[in-house]
């Protein structure tokens, strides 16, 4: 059974720090892409940031190029998205997914539950 939890969210002010985390398990996690995604109310969800399987590329979004980093600890079947520099618009739920694609199956995505982060002074 696949599992992605998300932990790591919660309240922070304006400037602050959070490191997100999001633990696999059930599937051989070094062949999985990871991103994350965030979805505040009344808007579609984004994405934030993604990291290949090997961790050797990465993209972001705009708005958080700079600010965050997005890693993986592939002895941990583990993907940390390290938020600096918060801004209230940053305020959502944030979600990871992990997706596998081969040339037989195509591509097949399985997404985490998602952790609330809250900037607010």
């Amino acid at each position: 059974q696949v599992q992605l939890v998300e932990s790591g969210g919660g309240l922070a002010q304006p400037g602050g720090s959070l490191r997100l985390s999001c633990a696999v398990s059930g599937v051989t996690f070094s062949r999985y892409d990871v991103t994350w995604y965030r979805q505040a109310p009344e808007k579609e969800r984004e994405l934030v940031a993604g990291i290949t399987r090997t961790g050797s590329s990465t993209n972001y979004a705009d708005s958080v190029k700079g600010r965050f980093t997005i890693s993986r600890d592939n002895a941990k079947n583990t993907v940390y998205l390290q938020m600096n520099s918060l801004k209230a618009e940053d305020t959502a739920v944030y979600y990871c997914k992990a997706r596998i694609s081969s040339s037989l199956l195509g591509s097949i995505d399985y997404w985490g539950q998602g952790t609330q982060v809250t900037v607010s002074s």
